[in-house]
């Protein structure tokens, strides 16, 4: 089990490699008619007594646990190492910890996230903003909601993907009508679709995973909002 998940980020990896060549797609994920073929978001949820509450010792918790990773040195020695080094122009640089993530499919500790997130500073250095927790694909909407509110959180995650057979790795590069034919920026989103450009359909190729943006602010519209936000209102 353990290969097969850090084999779907060395998938992931390869994807975004070749895709950031072609396009960048757009930060806000249900804004981009494309994009939102590929993206899932889990459900909504009426806010419940408590949820407020929780939602922000979270966040307490998770900024005091990860304060010292600043230091990108600490971070890299406690296991986390920078997701794609050679794309330097990502809008967030996720490190991730492949051993914290395969925990994290079993046992939920806010005090070890799966990847920690920075973004490039005016002065060209890193800075943490915050984190992002994982669960398994096929996890509950109980089971999300256990880890962070569903009525302060939106939890997402890559579905839909068509992508070149084993072996075919330079067709990344192609492209039709203006947009790429394989990955997350591609039109195509059902097996019909793919099977028509040869390629291998995914259509569920990553687990949940959510942004807690813990250094960017303290209310819970910035800390939990991230690109998958559509406005809830606290309770």
């Amino acid at each position: 089990m353990r290969k097969s998940y850090i084999k779907t980020w060395l998938i992931f990896a390869v994807a975004v490699t070749f895709l950031s060549q072609a396009r960048r797609a757009s930060a806000q994920m249900e804004m981009d008619p494309i994009a939102s073929k590929h993206t899932e978001l889990s459900p909504d949820r009426r806010p419940a007594p408590g949820d407020s509450a929780r939602a922000t010792k979270l966040a307490a918790e998770l900024r005091q646990a990860i304060a010292k990773y600043k230091d990108t040195a600490l971070a890299e020695a406690d296991g986390y190492h920078m997701f794609l080094p050679g794309l330097k122009n990502q809008k967030v640089f996720h490190f991730t910890n492949n051993s914290r993530g395969f925990e994290a499919a079993f046992h939920f500790n806010p005090s070890k996230p799966t990847s920690l997130l920075y973004k490039r500073g005016a002065d060209g250095k890193l800075v943490l903003v915050g984190a992002m927790y994982t669960m398994p694909k096929n996890a509950s909407p109980d089971r999300l909601n256990d880890r962070v509110p569903l009525s302060v959180a939106r939890w997402h995650k890559h579905v839909n993907w068509c992508m070149p057979k084993k072996g075919e790795d330079l067709r990344w590069l192609e492209t039709r009508d203006g947009h790429p034919v394989f990955g997350p920026a591609s039109p195509i989103s059902t097996k019909a679709e793919c099977d028509a450009v040869r390629g291998e359909f995914y259509p569920n190729l990553f687990g949940w995973m959510i942004h807690a943006n813990v250094f960017e602010g303290n209310d819970l519209a910035t800390v939990w909002g991230g690109d998958h936000h559509d406005g809830h209102h606290m309770p």
